[in-house]
């Protein structure tokens, strides 16, 4: 028994050594998943001077009165009946952004994203315009 818990100790060790497990980190993208979803995203109010499937790289778009410029405009997700489809954006300052939607419900689907270090950050919005 002696030698069974000074085993379990030696691993207890290495387990904290290593950091945080995949499931540890998991389940806290999950809680913070979960708390940006309760965070209502409010009416977008689209400003449009042709159909978003027709933005492409070098054009402007403004979000909240600030100008982004398109970078690529392609599908993200190919769901079958629809898609799933990204646009990346940069600022002046060169911050990386994404802004995504489904092609059949852009009005209700409209997301946009910060890039922070290696994830994108979903930000709220109420105006955009192109």
């Amino acid at each position: 028994m002696v030698k069974r818990k000074k085993e379990n100790s030696k691993e207890k060790i290495s387990e904290s050594e290593r950091g945080m497990s995949e499931k540890e980190i998991e389940h806290e993208l999950d809680i913070v998943e979960k708390e940006l979803e309760t965070e209502e995203q409010t009416h977008v109010k689209i400003k449009a001077s042709k159909p978003i499937s027709e933005l492409k790289k070098g054009e402007k778009i403004k979000i909240d009165g600030k100008e982004y410029e398109i970078d690529s405009h392609y599908v993200l997700i190919d769901h079958g009946s629809t898609k799933e489809m990204a646009i990346e954006l940069f600022d002046k300052n060169d911050k990386d952004y994404q802004l995504r939607y489904f092609n059949d419900q852009v009005e209700n689907s409209l997301e946009f994203y910060e890039l922070q270090e290696i994830i994108y950050i979903k930000l709220k919005f109420s105006e955009i315009e192109w």
